[in-house]
């Protein structure tokens, strides 16, 4: 287990020393297989993941449903362990779980009986961290996620963006160089959404910590991330790892520029290619004999490209045969 830093210690709190160091990352040749229960068949998951993150970059995991990017965060976390390939952070190899490393899920889990403030000191005083310095430290993380109002408040009293907020703030409890964030966004409507993106980046200018994301969404990828890594679906492989050129700070204004757009139709290139969807359609447009038209194609055919014309009727009465 790495130590976790002594409670005596001096803690530099982001708003006192501005941005930290991060992490490097290296994830080599990692592959996990899920061996089902009961004689259920096995899954593999992951497949020859190599991946470098250099110290205090932006990176976004974005691929098909279920194709194992939340498990990727589990490995690199150390609450998995792969079956193949290493993971190492500073070069240090993970076989468990990490202090270095804040965790941060789709649901904010926190403690329901607990006070947002309770909840942010709760991996102190796991860690040994005395009274004092860990109601202190959890008032400078409120303060930096900007809920010092809600200190005494319980989960159960606040909105879904205050408490994820809240986990955010847990998360950053024990000074992580490495904060992995799963959909953290998912559940919060667009407008909140875009403004949470704009706060988690200010987070990051002023902790300094590298950053893995999970997510769906393409444009949330471009605007938050240094690079974004598409991955195929099940298991996952790597299939691009296409870096994000545009400058820092952002602004949701770059949302609407020509240059996120392109960025943006790059990554959808490449997720789109790999889905099970577009393999299914191309191998639909190989079966289709030459010289029938649209009328003539059996339903099983029906799928088509995104943008182009519909070769069905989706309003047309179902065959009464």
């Amino acid at each position: 287990m790495h130590p976790v830093p002594e409670p005596e210690a001096t803690m530099a709190t982001p708003s006192a020393h501005g941005r930290g160091t991060g992490a490097g990352i290296r994830l080599s040749g990692i592959g996990l297989t899920f061996h089902g229960a009961h004689g259920a068949p096995a899954t593999r998951v992951l497949e020859g993941i190599d991946l470098e993150i250099a110290p205090r970059e932006v990176v976004a995991l974005i691929g098909p449903n279920g194709c194992g990017k939340s498990t990727l965060l589990r490995v690199l976390a150390g609450l998995l362990a792969a079956d193949a390939g290493t993971v190492s952070i500073d070069g240090q190899t993970v076989t468990e779980p990490d202090p270095r490393v804040g965790l941060v899920f789709q649901e904010p889990r926190l403690l329901a009986w607990r006070s947002a403030e309770a909840n942010v000191r709760f991996p102190m005083e796991l860690a040994g961290w005395s009274r004092e310095r860990q109601t202190a430290r959890a008032d400078d993380l409120l303060g930096l996620v900007g809920l010092r109002e809600y200190a005494h408040s319980r989960p159960g009293t606040l909105s879904g963006g205050t408490r994820q907020r809240v986990s955010i703030a847990r998360a950053l409890a024990l000074e992580p160089s490495l904060i992995l964030l799963d959909e953290p966004f998912s559940a919060l409507d667009a407008l909140t959404r875009e403004r949470f993106n704009l706060e988690l980046l200010r987070l990051w200018e002023r902790t300094g910590t590298t950053i893995v994301l999970v997510t769906h969404s393409i444009p949330e990828a471009v605007f938050l991330a240094d690079r974004v890594v598409v991955l195929s679906p099940r298991p996952a492989r790597i299939v691009a790892d296409i870096r994000v050129g545009l400058p820092r700070p952002r602004r949701l204004s770059d949302l609407d520029s020509a240059f996120v757009s392109s960025l943006a139709a790059d990554v959808r290139a490449h997720l789109v290619d790999t889905t099970d969807d577009a393999i299914a359609m191309e191998e639909a447009r190989m079966a289709i004999p030459a010289g029938l038209t649209p009328r003539d194609l059996p339903r099983r055919y029906a799928e088509t490209d995104p943008g182009t014309p519909a070769l069905f009727d989706p309003f047309a009465p179902e065959d009464e045969s």
